[in-house]
């Protein structure tokens, strides 16, 4: 045993020499393997427990009894503004390479893998941060929106050939390479797992039945709510079919009504400050009219985003397809970061000019006329 692991950790030492050096940080000291991880399982999403949790895909890990399923979870994020980087297998001189996830700003390079729930393969459409907020895309998420106000609504494509291989390269894995958005999310601050996430990859390390050689693939435990509630009532098992992991469809209270203003992501108002002021909240008329101008906003903006990003991801295709140099693609990069980023601060003038014409005008104190002087 001393003796693989051994040879373990010196083709991971080999391995790491020949990796680009953005992506040496990624891997995990002392996991490489010769045999690649199992299929990822199927599993219904368990419902979020509140507002600002990041949902976390569940991955295979590897201990001392081989592969074993660490579950899905919700976590809160070390920062606010970060989104998770899950981590991937991916063979590399002869062996299987860990490549740790992490928090960013932006969500970086995962290989490729079809995790579901908002991580397709290729980027992140589970969520977005605006104005310090975290806002969710129902169309993926497990929510109770009478717990989680700041949703939006956006399809996420799928292939249309289900794979839920779990690494990238090798026989059989997937063949997906990093962008240059990826590449240039690879080098920005990271941060590593939080301290739940360590304890919940701990806890399932020591869960037999969360093994490979047990479980052949199906584990008991597929997904929890929170970290700590590892083996809670809201526990997801695998399921048996081979339909891709979505969120649960028909969610009785959780189905959404696209006309309620409370769907969609509130104007710079702080948690649980989703309510008219004080002074119109008996106008049902005033509120209405609130509402009807928050939502066409609303709209406008996702409508122009959507415009824009469809837009750059044509640009960035049509500069692949030349066979550019680094120079030409960090200058397109940088010209999208730009844009985006001028695009979300009109947004916030925006919704801070309309939130200002919202505000009731100011009523001045009325004031008290003296007594009479009694005679």
């Amino acid at each position: 045993m001393r003796f693989a692991k051994l040879a373990c950790s010196l083709m991971l030492v080999l391995g790491t020499l020949t990796l680009p050096a953005q992506s040496r940080a990624q891997v995990a000291v002392g996991v490489s393997v010769r045999i690649g991880p199992p299929l990822l399982p199927v599993y219904v999403q368990p419902l979020c427990p509140g507002e600002g949790y990041i949902w976390i895909p569940g991955y295979w890990a590897w201990g001392d009894d081989g592969y074993f399923w660490v579950p899905g979870t919700w976590v809160l994020p070390p920062e606010e503004g970060l989104l998770w980087t899950p981590g991937y297998w991916a063979w590399q001189d002869g062996g299987y390479l860990w490549y740790a996830g992490y928090w960013g700003p932006t969500v970086g390079f995962y290989g490729g893998i079809d995790y579901g729930f908002g991580y397709p393969g290729v980027g992140f459409y589970g969520g977005y941060w605006r104005s310090g907020r975290y806002f969710y895309n129902r169309n993926v998420s497990n929510l109770d929106v009478t717990i989680v106000h700041n949703t939006y609504n956006t399809t996420v494509v799928h292939n249309t050939t289900v794979n839920r291989v779990s690494f990238n390269g090798g026989s059989g894995g997937t063949t997906a390479r990093p962008t240059q958005v990826e590449l240039t999310a690879a080098r920005q601050h990271h941060v590593s797992m939080t301290s739940e996430q360590v304890q919940l990859e701990r806890s399932a390390s020591s869960d037999r039945n969360l093994s490979a050689s047990v479980n052949h693939g199906r584990p008991e435990i597929a997904a929890t709510p929170r970290p700590s509630e590892f083996k809670n009532r809201g526990a997801a098992p695998t399921l048996r079919n081979e339909n891709a992991n979505r969120p649960p469809e028909n969610r009785g209270n959780n189905r959404v009504d696209n006309n309620r203003p409370e769907n969609r992501p509130p104007v710079n108002a702080r948690p649980n400050d989703n309510r008219p002021p004080d002074a119109n909240r008996n106008n049902p008329v005033f509120t209405e009219k609130q509402q009807r101008q928050q939502e066409k906003l609303h709209q406008q903006q996702d409508s122009e985003r959507e415009r824009m990003l469809q837009k750059q991801a044509q640009e960035q295709r049509k500069l692949d397809q030349g066979r550019p140099n680094d120079q030409r693609k960090q200058e397109l990069q940088q010209r999208h970061q730009q844009q985006q980023q001028q695009l979300q601060q009109k947004h916030d003038q925006q919704s801070q000019k309309l939130q200002q014409r919202q505000q009731p005008p100011q009523q001045k104190p009325k004031q008290e006329r003296p007594p009479h002087d009694q005679p």
